[in-house]
């Protein structure tokens, strides 16, 4: 494995490059590259994988931290960041938000990718609640940087209709935590969130974009991400691919993900 960092307008971007052969790029948004490495490591057995830590997050740092982090910013340091790898045309697989960065990555530089996959992007535009939750957003946001942060978290897997066991969020958010991970996790909410889902995508350029996959999560069923990702899937005539697992399905289980993930490169 190769770690290096890349100099791009107003940040210095953190990524790794492990393996040989075609190149897929990881991608996350607010996950860093660490969220992807085991994955990484099954891929990089006939690929040369691509991971990197956002722009803001752990150790890509920006210029200006007081800047927000958008889709086009986060697609336009990927493009850097393919290039400067030259590895030849990419096939990006984007979870999450990065799924988002993929999307305007692909609309902007398609000329770089042999296909995208699109992993449960939260476009929330294409959804017909989206006054509704565009509004939930904004007051989550406000509730965790008024510090309430437990409150903002209830209500972000309210949004996204992710159940979880009583007292599951005091033991993930409350007490002490680990410094670098509240600093991304404010960040997030304060400069990247609300940019992401309220991304609104192309879908005259994303119909001519090369080799587009849309994903599901097999355990997502009726989750907002699910419901984002097959609206989309509709809007462009895409039935979606289900991957093992539920949103964070790459990272909960790699050594499931990738057998399903290898099988929709090799089409690519």
């Amino acid at each position: 494995m190769t770690v290096s960092t890349l100099r791009v307008p107003d940040a210095r971007l953190h990524f790794e490059v492990r393996g040989r052969g075609p190149l897929v790029a990881l991608v996350g948004a607010p996950m860093d590259a660490d969220a992807f490495a085991p994955l990484a490591g099954l891929l990089a057995a006939d690929h040369t994988v691509l991971t990197a830590d956002p722009r803001g997050i752990r150790r890509s740092v920006l210029d200006d931290p007081a800047r927000d982090s958008t889709p086009e910013l986060r697609a336009d340091d990927l493009h850097r960041l393919i290039a400067h790898v030259d590895a030849g045309p990419a096939v990006v697989f984007g979870s999450s938000g990065g799924a988002v960065t993929a999307l305007a990555h692909a609309q902007a530089h398609p000329g770089q990718l042999r296909g995208v996959i699109a992993h449960e992007p939260p476009l929330v535009e294409l959804l017909d609640d989206r006054d509704k939750l565009h509004a939930q957003t904004d007051d989550m946001v406000a509730a965790y940087l008024g510090g309430d942060v437990i409150g903002a978290w209830a209500a972000f897997m309210a949004q996204a209709d992710i159940a979880l066991p009583e007292g599951a969020l005091e033991m993930m958010f409350g007490g002490e935590r680990d410094p670098q991970h509240v600093a991304d996790e404010r960040r997030w909410f304060a400069h990247e969130l609300r940019g992401t889902t309220r991304w609104r995508p192309d879908l005259g350029l994303l119909r001519s974009a090369p080799g587009l996959v849309v994903g599901v999560g097999a355990e997502s069923a009726g989750q907002l991400c699910d419901r984002a990702s097959r609206a989309l899937g509709n809007a462009l005539g895409l039935d979606a691919v289900v991957f093992p697992g539920d949103h964070t399905g790459f990272a909960d289980d790699p050594a499931a993900f990738a057998p399903v993930l290898r099988a929709v490169l090799a089409r690519l």
